[in-house]
C-alpha cells in the first residue's frame, strides 16, 4: 500500500488531478475535450446568469402603468422594509463590537471582536442571498467553496483567503448602509402617502379636534381632506416605481458582490469539481460498456472456439480409433481394410496439437474471465458490495476475514469506489507487504461508509509510489469523501475510507 499516512479529501474543490488513469478507458484526447467541452458551457451559463435582465426591472417595463398595482410591487415594498430593519439592526450590531473591539484590543480581548466584525459579511451575505427571492425567481450561488469534515480553524483560514469573503464585508459597510437608507426613506414616504389616502377618514374620526396634515394648517373637514387624498395616492403610484428601481439596484449589486465571479478560485475549483465527476461518470460508463463487450462478444467466442476444439479432438480421435480398427481387420485379411485405414488416417501429433489449441483457449478464456471481474463484477451489479467483497476474498492468496455490515444496497458510485478500493489493499497486501492475514470491516454510520481494510504485514509502505491508490483518491474526493493509509514501518498497515451514502 503506502508509507506512512496519506490523506486525500474533497473540500468542494477535490483533488486538483484527473481520475486515476489505472480507472479510466477513456483516451487523454477524449478527457480534454470532454473537459475543455465541459468547462465552456459552464462558463458560457455563468455568464448568461449574470447578464440577465433583473426580474422586477423586466416586470416594470412590461407593465409601466400598472406595475404598482401588481404582486412584484408588494414584493419589493416588503423587500425593502425588511431590509431597512435588517440594516439597522446589522449597523448597531457592528458599530457595537467594532468599539468594544478597538477599546479591548490593547488587552488582546478585542482582537477575536474585530475577527467577527471581518467576518460579518459572512452571515449577512448569506441572509441577503436568501432575502432576494422573495424578488428574484433566479437566485444568487454562494461564491463559497463547501468544506464537509473540515475544522474550524480550517474553515476560518479559507474564508479569510477567500475574495468572496472581503466583497461580502464591502457590501455589509459600504454598499448596504446608503441603501439602507434610501430604503428606509422610500418606506417612511409610503407610510406617509398611506397616511394621506386616508385623511378624510382620519378627520372625521377625529372631529371636533383640529387636525393638521401639514404643520400650520388645520384641515376643517373631510371634504377639505381629498387633495391630501390625491397626493397620497400619486405619492403610493410614484413610490411604486421608485421601490421597483431601488429593488432592481439591490439585486444588481448583490449579484456583483455576493456572488461568484470567474476569477475567483472557489468558482474555479467548484466547476474543476463538477467537470471531474462528469468525466468519473464516463469514465464509468466506459468501463461498463467495454465489460459488456467482453462479456458478450469475445468471451462468448472463446467459449465457441473452445467448444468447437473439443469437437474437433473428438473427431481425430474417433479417425484415431477407427484407423487401429482397421489395421486389425487388415491383419485378418478383411478386404475393406485398405478403405477403413484411408478414413481413419490421422497426421502425425494433430490430435496434439488440436489439445494444445484448446487448452490455450481455456486460459484465454479464464484470463478474460478475470479482466471482466476486474473492470466490473457482475456480481456487485446483482448483490451489492458485500456479496463482491466476499468472492474477492474467497479467491485472494492470503486468508481474508469479511466483516461487513451494510442496511442494504448503496449508492451506486459509492459501492463501486468501496470494491475498487478493497481490490487495490487487497492486492497491495499480498505483492508487497508478506502480510498473513486481512481484516476488511465496514459500517454505515451517521449516513457515511466507514471501511477500514488491515493487514499484519511489514508496513513501511508508500501510498504516492503507485497509480491505484491516487486514482482511488481522486475517485472518492469526487464523493466528497477522504481516504487514508496509515503504514508504520513493522506493520500494520490500516487503509481507511469515508464517504458520504448520499451519492
Amino acid at each position: 500500500m503506502g508509507t506512512g499516512r496519506a490523506t486525500a479529501e474533497d473540500t468542494g474543490a477535490g483533488a486538483t488531478g484527473a481520475v486515476g488513469a489505472s480507472s479510466s478507458f477513456l483516451s487523454s484526447a477524449e478527457a480534454v475535450q470532454a473537459a475543455q467541452a465541459a468547462s465552456a458551457s459552464a462558463s458560457s451559463a455563468s455568464s448568461a446568469d449574470r447578464s440577465s435582465e433583473v426580474a422586477v426591472l423586466a416586470a416594470l417595463r412590461a407593465r409601466p402603468l400598472r406595475f404598482p398595482f401588481t404582486r412584484d410591487s408588494l414584493r419589493c415594498w416588503a423587500y425593502l422594509a425588511a431590509g431597512a430593519v435588517l440594516g439597522l439592526v446589522t449597523a448597531v450590531l457592528l458599530l457595537a463590537l467594532t468599539a468594544l473591539g478597538l477599546g479591548l484590543s490593547v488587552v488582546g480581548v478585542g482582537l477575536p471582536l474585530l475577527l467577527a466584525v471581518a467576518l460579518s459579511g459572512l452571515p449577512v451575505g448569506a441572509l441577503e442571498r436568501r432575502r432576494l427571492r422573495l424578488v428574484e425567481p433566479a437566485p444568487v450561488p454562494d461564491p463559497h467553496r463547501a468544506l464537509p469534515g473540515a475544522g474550524r480553524p480550517a474553515r476560518l483560514r479559507t474564508r479569510l483567503r477567500e475574495r468572496a469573503t472581503w466583497r461580502e464585508l464591502a457590501h455589509t459597510l459600504l454598499v448596504a448602509p446608503p441603501l439602507t437608507a434610501a430604503g428606509l426613506g422610500l418606506t417612511a414616504l409610503l407610510l406617509f402617502s398611506a397616511t394621506l389616502v386616508v385623511s378624510p377618514v382620519v378627520v372625521q374620526v377625529l372631529a371636533p379636534e383640529t387636525v393638521m396634515l401639514l404643520p400650520g394648517h388645520a384641515v376643517p373637514g373631510p371634504l377639505h381632506a381629498l387633495p391630501f387624498t390625491a397626493v397620497g395616492l400619486a405619492g403610493l403610484y410614484l413610490g411604486g416605481h421608485a421601490g421597483a428601481l431601488l429593488t432592481t439596484a439591490h439585486v444588481r449589486l448583490a449579484r456583483l458582490l455576493l456572488g461568484p465571479r470567474e476569477e475567483d478560485p472557489g468558482g474555479q475549483v467548484l466547476e474543476l469539481t463538477r467537470s471531474r465527476a462528469r468525466l468519473a461518470d464516463a469514465f464509468e460508463a466506459e468501463r461498463r460498456r467495454i465489460e459488456r463487450d467482453l462479456h458478450d462478444g469475445a468471451q462468448q467466442q472463446l467459449v465457441a472456439l473452445t467448444m468447437t476444439l473439443g469437437l474437433a479432438a473428438h473427431e481425430l480421435r474417433e479417425r484415431a480409433a477407427a484407423g487401429v480398427r482397421a489395421d486389425a481387420h487388415a491383419d485378418a485379411g478383411d478386404a475393406d481394410a485398405d478403405e477403413t485405414a484411408e478414413a481413419g488416417d490421422v497426421p502425425p501429433g494433430a490430435l496434439a496439437l488440436v489439445d494444445r489449441a484448446r487448452g490455450e483457449a481455456r486460459q484465454a478464456l479464464e484470463q478474460l474471465r478475470g479482466l471482466v471481474r476486474g473492470i466490473h463484477p457482475q456480481v456487485l451489479t446483482d448483490h451489492g458490495l458485500a456479496a463482491a467483497v466476499a468472492e474477492v476474498a474467497l479467491r485472494h492468496p492470503v486468508p481474508v476475514e469479511v466483516d461487513l455490515d451494510l442496511p442494504g444496497r448503496l449508492p451506486g458510485p459509492v459501492e463501486t469506489t468501496a470494491y475498487f478500493t478493497v481490490t487495490e489493499a487487497l492486492t497491495n497486501a499480498a505483492k508487497h507487504s508478506g502480510a498473513t492475514a486481512v481484516t476488511v470491516h465496514g459500517r454505515v454510520a451517521a449516513g457515511r461508509l466507514v471501511l477500514r481494510v488491515t493487514d499484519d504485514g511489514c508496513g513501511g509502505a508508500d501510498p504516492a509510489a503507485g497509480a491505484g491508490l491516487q486514482g482511488l483518491a481522486d475517485r472518492v474526493a469526487i464523493l466528497r469523501g477522504r481516504l487514508m493509509v496509515t503504514s508504520p514501518t513493522g506493520g500494520p498497515t490500516t487503509l481507511r475510507l469515508e464517504v458520504p451514502c448520499s451519492g
